[in-house]
């Protein structure tokens, strides 16, 4: 890769009342950006307030990260939202969010989708630009965080919004450069070792090897790790470390 720094970002605050997902907390002692949830797919009100403080505090950059309006499914269910209710419910929830991060001093960086409508925007121009509508509303002129080559950097950067190139170190990807879908076998890299060598090679030389053996590029300015998964504190200080032992620098895009 031409620039050797690299963002790491996790999801938090994925928790319900006094249901609790993730570790926020820890996390954000190594993560340099963190996608909150805002309600839709996880979160709550004073769920969101606790992460946005513990991020100030820290200096880590706050996103939003948005979401089908989907708490039983995790946001993990594709849906067909119409698009002006779709664009105003994304808006809904930056300003749901944005309310929490300057009461802790601090702002929302940046915009990410989650799940089922992240994947959507890939390759679904209506969402996608739906996605950038409610971007654009909630003003401020945002980053938006997502897949290279994805429909939604597309419309990001039409509308004159700052684009952000991600990758899953923990994700399988397919040999046109999408993640596999979790509903099938090896979506998911849930060996350690295996997660921060891939880290490693996508921070160093922008490149992965796909599901099925092909060599996919996926030069991106931040890496994703997910903060759901058993060990993920763990598994992000050693992906941390390696990255910084092969000379990386992690800093926020933000």
């Amino acid at each position: 890769m031409e620039s050797r720094n690299i963002d790491l970002n996790a999801d938090l605050g994925e928790g319900f009342g006094r249901w609790h997902l993730t570790e926020d907390e820890a996390l954000l002692s190594v993560v340099t950006s963190a996608n909150v949830a805002c309600g839709f797919h996880a979160g709550d009100p004073l769920t969101m307030r606790r992460v946005c403080r513990w991020a100030a505090e820290r200096g880590v950059r706050i996103g939003a990260q948005v979401s089908y309006r989907d708490l039983a499914g995790f946001g993990r269910r594709s849906m067909d939202v119409p698009a002006p209710e779709l664009a105003a419910e994304v808006a809904y929830q930056i300003g749901a969010l944005r309310v929490f991060a300057e009461a802790s001093g601090a702002s929302v960086a940046y915009v990410k989708p989650h799940g089922a409508l992240y994947n959507r925007a890939v390759h679904d121009d209506e969402q996608a630009g739906a996605v950038v509508e409610g971007v654009v509303l909630a003003g401020g002129g945002l980053p938006v965080l997502g897949l290279p080559g994805s429909l939604l950097l597309a419309r990001a950067a039409d509308a004159g919004l700052p684009v952000v190139t991600e990758a899953f170190a923990d994700r399988a990807y397919t040999a046109r450069g999408t993640l596999v879908p979790r509903t099938q076998e090896g979506a998911v890299v849930s060996d350690g070792g295996a997660v921060v060598e891939r880290a490693v090679g996508m921070a160093t030389s922008g490149v992965v090897t796909a599901l099925t053996g092909e060599r996919v590029d996926v030069r991106a300015r931040s890496l994703c790790l997910h903060g759901d998964t058993a060990g993920a504190v763990e598994l992000a200080r050693n992906v941390r470390r390696a990255l910084e032992g092969a000379g990386v620098r992690v800093e926020p895009f933000a």
